[in-house]
């Protein structure tokens, strides 16, 4: 068997759950069939990338995609199967199978129907991803969620689609890479002293970073705060984001931000430091971010929103916020919940150790990549 990923993000540019689940896919896919890679960007070369023209340099970033969606469908013949991640590249995967012929596979990251907040990035190209999005999904041969909740989903926004060809299979995490690994020479190096709460991620709405920011100004100033946050998706919340963090600095010396993207090392060694993680976030499928604390021995304070619940098991491995869109009020359960959590060292450890716990046992990606190859020779078989 021959398959074609086809991701925006390949290393060195990761910056999502779905890039690092694109990547840590194929790696375990590859120990058994044959994978080739088409990605966004300059010339990798574990991938074939597509560079954006320079003509289309100014294109808004919905018809860029298109162009490298429609390039990649040109040059992706000669795989059995073509399995494309997030909108960018389910074009690439829809016209690759009506121009060659094969089964598209897609896998659901997120939803354009429930990120409104992305026309503030892409203006009038979220009609265009949200058009993409429909069309490919609707069409495509089977869509898998990375979480129950994201199926259900799935089939919300898109009731036309047969819930048969729409299968759960989680995400995972690479317990060996993401494990207990402290560093206190780089927690020296920038300062950060006594107990912290962290969060990881970018600064998109979905994230919730505003929220918990709000949120931890009614924490006690005897908690550390650690940001790894950068790539925000536009402008605005990026204005918005730093704002709210120089506010807090300005009034506290233990509030850190990195807002350059960190390498995984130093991600670990933060993770594996703090004494909480952090996901506030408004949306989110899975959440790829907690399995990632959770194997590094972390307890986690998630929201009970999408697909998390399944990944965080509430007062085993972390707690969870209730999320109703009542901003005020999920700040403020946020707050309560950081000043429980970090006066309760113990409780916070026993999550940790059960975390870790439950990270290896559920969630090892061989045992994803063989749900998914047993998919793809179902499909396949089918459409022969």
């Amino acid at each position: 068997m021959r398959v074609g990923i086809v991701t925006k993000e390949w290393p060195p540019h990761i910056y999502g759950g779905a890039g690092v689940h694109a990547f840590e896919l194929t790696k375990a896919l590859k120990k058994k069939i044959e994978v080739d890679v088409h990605c966004f960007g300059e010339e990798r070369a574990d991938a074939t990338a597509y560079p954006l023209p320079s003509e289309f340099a100014e294109f808004n970033p919905a018809l860029q995609a298109l162009v490298s969606d429609i390039e990649i469908a040109q040059n992706i013949d000669g795989v059995d199967l073509v399995h494309s991640h997030t909108w960018y590249a389910n074009m690439a995967g829809h016209f690759a199978s009506l121009l060659h012929g094969i089964p598209h596979v897609i896998t659901a990251h997120s939803l354009e129907p429930d990120r409104p907040w992305k026309a503030e990035q892409l203006g009038g190209g979220y009609k265009l991803s949200s058009w993409a999005e429909k069309t490919a999904y609707e069409a495509a041969d089977a869509i898998i969620a990375v979480s129950n909740g994201m199926r259900a989903d799935v089939l919300r926004a898109y009731p036309d689609l047969d819930p048969a060809k729409v299968h759960t299979i989680l995400n995972g995490v690479d317990t060996e890479k993401y494990s207990h690994t402290p560093d206190p020479a780089l927690l020296a190096e920038h300062g950060i002293t006594g107990p912290f709460a962290i969060f990881v991620g970018r600064i998109t709405r979905q994230k919730g970073l505003v929220h918990l920011l709000r949120a931890w100004k009614s924490v006690s100033p005897d908690i550390g705060l650690v940001l790894a946050a950068g790539s925000p998706d536009e402008p605005a919340i990026g204005a918005e984001i730093s704002a709210l963090i120089k506010e807090l600095q300005s009034e506290r010396s233990n509030v850190h931000w990195f807002e350059s993207m960190l390498p995984q090392p130093q991600v670990r060694a933060l993770l594996s430091s703090a004494s909480l993680f952090i996901c506030p976030s408004i949306y989110e499928p899975l959440g790829i971010v907690n399995l990632e604390a959770m194997a590094c021995q972390t307890a986690v304070l998630a929201s009970r929103v999408g697909g998390i619940p399944e990944v965080v098991q509430d007062g085993i491995t972390g707690e969870l916020v209730d999320y109703t869109g009542d901003a005020a009020s999920f700040e403020s359960n946020l707050s309560s919940k950081i000043t429980s959590l970090m006066a309760d060292p113990a409780r916070l450890e026993r999550y940790a150790l059960a975390g870790r716990k439950h990270a290896v046992e559920d969630f090892a990606w061989q045992s994803i990549a063989d749900q998914t190859q047993a998919l793809y020779q179902q499909i396949i078989a089918k459409r022969k």
